[in-house]
Order: structure tokens, then C-alpha cells, then sequence
């Protein structure tokens, strides 16, 4: 699969990015805690370098405990503040608030020391297509107050969102990159959802996911789907169909539709906690 996509509202949302940075104080980054660096937008590091930084790993339910803590180790050690956050489900945001109050203390402190008291923090709230923003600001806000849909890039303008009198957040359309350095990166965005299934071939998706799986949580397939894994890709994927009774007419196997169950097995988490990178390949 190769994957090349950069729809033109995206490079409108850099150069909004690019005039709002001066207006805030923080950076606030999702990552989803499954891919966390193939969930990074590289512009963002360049456009905040001079901002405060908390990385946030979403949908940290859905990957490994271990590796949530290496990489929450990982971005630490590079400077970066750091929470482990469920959006859907809440789980994590009780602690944002403290933790901004703790990331944004030197401005305070600066703010302080200028007889400046009481002033907001201001934070911009960034990440990648479907990523989780919109979910992260509404269970912050504790209410709908940024649009959410599955589908990525639903946020389109810009709006200024008073959390409390201690902090006002900015949230941005989900930005990408202009185009995958490295293949896989596209591929392990596709797996979890954040590029439009539109232009993906799901069987060829699925037989990724399949050899991910088989190479480091072996047996989970066998034990999911009540088959023997292989290291034939296509031959796994038809023993799913036959164990799910996926079957066309004349009682031909239906691997689309077996494929399509381990896309959405794998992104909803009913495969188990899986995380697809890990921080010793980018040491």
C-alpha cells in the first residue's frame, strides 16, 4: 500500500497554527497512545519549540499498560510533561488541570513577578485527524463544546473554549503532514483509523494487521477467532472467514468481509491492548 495524502485544508490549518502561536502559552499535543510517534505531526515540535509541552497519550485503554509507561518515560526524558488519557471514557482528566498549572509554571512565576495575577493560562490544543481532540476538550470542558464525529478532520475553524478562570484552550482542525517520509508510518495510521478507509484496500490493511499480530502477540488471533495462525497472511485471513462462517454464495469464503471484522477487531480494541511501537526503536 502507498500512501500519499494531503487534502488542501490542511495546509490552511498550519498557517493558522503558525498565527495563533504567539497568542498562547502551552502546547497541548494528542497522540494516540498506540502509535505515539506515527501519530506526531513533525511541524509541531518546529511551531512550539518556544511553548510549554504536554503530550497527552489518547486512547490509552486500547494499548499496552508496559508500553504506555516507556513511552510516558520516553517523552518525559525529552522535556515534554506527559498524562495517560481515555477521552471517551474520561479516564486521566480529572489530573490536565494540575498538570497545566505545573507545565505553564514559569510563566505563571514570570507572570507574577510583572504584578500580572490571575491571568489564564492559554493553551492550544493540536493533533492529527480523528486522534481524539474534540472528545479530549468536551470530556475537559465537561461538555459538547467542540464538534466530534469518527470520521478524521471534522474540526474545521478555530474557537476559544473558557475552561475556568485558570484556563482557556484554542482548538485546532487535526493537521498532517504533507507526505510519509517512510511507508509505515502512513500504514500504521491507516490500521488505526486516521487516514479515510476510502482509499485503502482493506484486505491488504487487514493482512498488516495479521502479520503484526502473529509477530509480536502471537496467539491472540488463534484464541479470537478459533483458528491456527499462520504465517501466510492470506491463509489466516481465510481461516477467520471460515471460523466466522464468512461465506459468499456457494459457500465461497468471504475474506473482504473477514478482513473488514479484523480492521475493526484490531481499532476498537476487542483484539486486546496492542501497541503497534515501541520506544526502543526510536532511542
Amino acid at each position: 500500500m502507498h500512501f500519499q495524502w494531503y487534502p488542501g485544508h490542511m495546509t490552511k490549518a498550519k498557517r493558522m497554527m503558525q498565527e495563533n502561536i504567539k497568542l498562547i502559552d502551552l502546547v497541548i499535543e494528542l497522540v494516540d497512545a498506540r502509535i505515539p510517534m506515527s501519530s506526531r505531526n513533525p511541524d509541531i515540535d518546529e511551531l512550539g519549540k518556544q511553548k510549554a509541552r504536554l503530550i497527552l497519550l489518547n486512547k490509552s485503554d486500547l494499548a499496552e499498560d508496559r508500553q504506555n509507561e516507556l513511552w510516558a518515560e520516553y517523552f518525559k526524558g525529552k522535556g515534554y510533561s506527559v498524562v495517560k488519557v481515555n477521552s471517551k471514557k474520561g479516564g486521566g482528566i480529572k489530573s490536565i488541570q494540575g498538570v497545566i498549572q505545573e507545565a505553564c509554571r514559569e510563566k505563571i512565576e514570570r507572570d507574577r513577578k510583572r504584578g500580572i495575577l490571575n491571568r489564564p493560562v492559554r493553551a492550544m490544543v493540536v493533533g492529527i485527524p480523528n486522534v481524539g481532540k474534540s472528545t479530549f476538550i468536551n470530556a475537559l470542558a465537561g461538555k459538547a463544546c467542540a464538534k466530534t464525529g469518527n470520521k478524521p478532520g471534522v474540526t474545521k475553524g478555530k474557537q476559544w473554549i473558557r475552561l475556568n478562570k485558570n484556563v482557556e484552550l484554542l482548538d485546532t482542525p487535526g493537521i498532517l503532514w504533507p507526505k510519509f517520509e517512510d511507508q509505515s508510518v502512513g500504514l500504521k495510521l491507516a490500521m488505526i483509523g486516521s487516514i479515510k478507509d476510502e482509499i485503502l484496500n482493506t484486505e491488504e490493511l487487514a493482512g498488516e494487521i495479521i502479520r503484526f499480530m502473529t509477530e509480536h502477540y502471537q496467539g491472540t488471533l488463534s484464541e479470537k477467532y478459533d483458528m491456527e495462525e499462520t504465517s501466510d497472511v492470506y491463509a489466516c485471513l481465510s481461516r477467520i472467514a471460515e471460523s466466522k462462517h464468512c461465506l459468499l454464495r456457494g459457500s465461497e469464503l468471504d475474506t473482504a468481509k473477514a478482513a473488514m471484522m479484523v480492521v475493526d477487531d484490531f481499532r476498537n480494541g476487542r483484539l486486546g491492548k496492542i501497541t503497534l511501537e515501541f520506544p526502543e526503536d526510536y532511542e
